[in-house]
């Protein structure tokens, strides 16, 4: 953590009202199948007129540039839609601080183990970069989340904690390391 960010983002979240979780799962059994049937269509929709807009891309770069972040804000906003949904485990362990202890310590130990596994020859390489979302964190905060972390080799890097906490797989810095598990890979 660095220390020119507000400690305060890195406690954990206040504990939400019991009667508002349920109202949100509530409407989240209602609303989530909508929004996954509205992006599912805007998908689709866009899928097609790609296919027509593919004879213009083939004559301007620019063109299919435009066209795909424009796809990609369409379906994004479309997704952030949904960011109020509330879980069942959210609504049965809000508050409850081990249950998010140990999924924090769940989420960047498989995190550890796919970025620490050895080299396949001819795969691609094990991620050395992650993203922990505030949902996985919400009831430690970040600075738990940062803890476990590099108890277990990983570094932070520059990040938003009220949206996720962002690491590097620290091995995969070190020029030695990288260089003999190239070697050991390639043999």
């Amino acid at each position: 953590m660095e220390t020119y960010e507000d400690p305060a983002t890195w406690a954990p979240e206040p504990v939400r009202p019991r009667w508002s979780l349920a109202l949100r799962f509530v409407a989240t059994l209602l609303f989530f199948p909508l929004l996954c049937a509205f992006w599912l269509a805007v998908a689709v929709v866009l899928f097609v007129v790609g296919l027509f807009a593919d004879a213009i891309a083939a004559v301007s770069e620019g063109f299919e540039r435009g066209y795909m972040r424009f796809m990609d804000d369409t379906l994004g906003g479309i997704a952030r839609l949904g960011a109020w949904c509330v879980t069942w485990p959210e609504l049965r362990h809000e508050g409850d601080v081990p249950y998010y202890r140990a999924r924090v310590e769940k989420v960047v130990g498989n995190w550890t183990r796919q970025a620490s596994a050895p080299r396949e020859p001819k795969k691609a390489r094990p991620p050395v970069e992650c993203a922990i979302p505030r949902r996985v964190y919400r009831g430690t905060g970040g600075r738990y989340v940062a803890e476990v972390a590099l108890a277990q080799g990983w570094e932070l890097r520059p990040t938003d904690v009220r949206k996720e906490v962002r690491l590097w797989w620290s091995a995969a810095s070190r020029p030695q390391d990288a260089s003999a598990a190239d070697a050991a890979a390639d043999s």
